[in-house]
């Protein structure tokens, strides 16, 4: 069935790869960025060429997922337009490298609140609409660096996508009985096709992350990345993780996973979030709650 899409942080790498794959799939999807007519025009543009040459229904939108009066905007705009809103794929997101120390508290309560409190302002003015329809999916697109190995230098990020994955969970189980499904996309550190640690934020105070520099952990940087490189095979594609969703979203209602990995160099994020979500699972059986481990067919 042809869903009405909003996928934020569409302006490159996953998102833009997601946009492109759910509307191959045949939907009508709307790739959100900010800054739609100034930095981001050349994506504007670039999305309304592939729409053209693909003939599939892939739009851009204003979505500052900064400002809860441009979420309400961009929801309102769409709903205008369809009527409906049908999935919201969670996807903008920052990245921040560097030692931990060297970062102000500052830039890590930025990080929060690009990978985490957006998601919520997306959610507020969104959810009412999806709870009227009682029906819905809401696809997050984690990391497994919430649960998997951790790299050094990139604790602001880990600990912002770990909070994102924790609010996801907590949501799906609020969500259910409003027919509402949860579906969480777990990539691992792909380090080619997207411009993640290309586009990384890095530490405000220069001078703390010089004495890392030229004390005992003088080339950890390069080792740390040069490692993670190592582990992805060569033919690793970013494009997995675009697929990936679109599975997720043609999947039949009631049906969709709960949690996707897509990690090719395996870092062990699977194994652990496979425990805990098992564990969640058996929580709320004991509490007579199991009921929310399933979306509700809304009447």
């Amino acid at each position: 069935m042809k869903q009405v899409i909003l996928i934020t942080g569409a302006s490159s790498g996953f998102g833009a790869l997601a946009a492109r794959a759910l509307a191959r799939a045949g939907h009508t999807v709307y790739a959100s960025m900010r800054e739609t007519a100034g930095r981001n025009a050349p994506q504007i543009e670039a999305a309304r060429r592939h729409a053209e040459e693909h003939g599939v229904d892939l739009r851009t939108i204003e979505l500052d997922i900064a400002s809860e009066a441009s979420c309400e905007a961009a929801v309102e705009q769409i709903i205008a337009a369809h009527g409906r809103l049908d999935v919201i794929v969670h996807n903008a997101g920052h990245m921040a490298f560097g030692p931990a120390e060297a970062f102000t508290p500052e830039q890590f309560a930025q990080l929060y609140d690009t990978n985490v409190l957006g998601t919520q302002r997306v959610n507020r003015a969104a959810l009412p609409v999806l709870r009227r329809q009682g029906r819905g999916l809401l696809v997050w697109v984690s990391s497994s660096s919430a649960r998997g190995g951790t790299p050094p230098y990139l604790a602001p990020y880990f600990a912002a996508k770990a909070a994102m994955d924790a609010l996801a969970v907590s949501y799906a189980g609020e969500l259910a009985r409003w027919g509402i499904e949860t579906s969480i996309i777990v990539p691992g550190a792909f380090t080619q096709g997207t411009h993640h640690f290309v586009h990384a934020g890095k530490p405000a105070d220069a001078a703390r992350a010089a004495e890392y520099d030229e004390g005992p952990y003088a080339g950890l940087p390069e080792q740390a990345l040069q490692g993670l490189a190592s582990l992805e095979p060569a033919d690793a594609d970013a494009g997995e993780v675009a697929e990936a969703i679109a599975r997720v979203v043609d999947a039949p209602f009631g049906r969709r996973p709960f949690r996707v990995h897509i990690d090719p160099s395996q870092d062990g994020a699977e194994i652990v979030n496979g425990m805990a979500d098992r564990v969640r699972a058996e929580l709320l059986r004991r509490i007579g709650l199991d009921d929310l481990l399933h979306p509700r067919l809304m009447a």
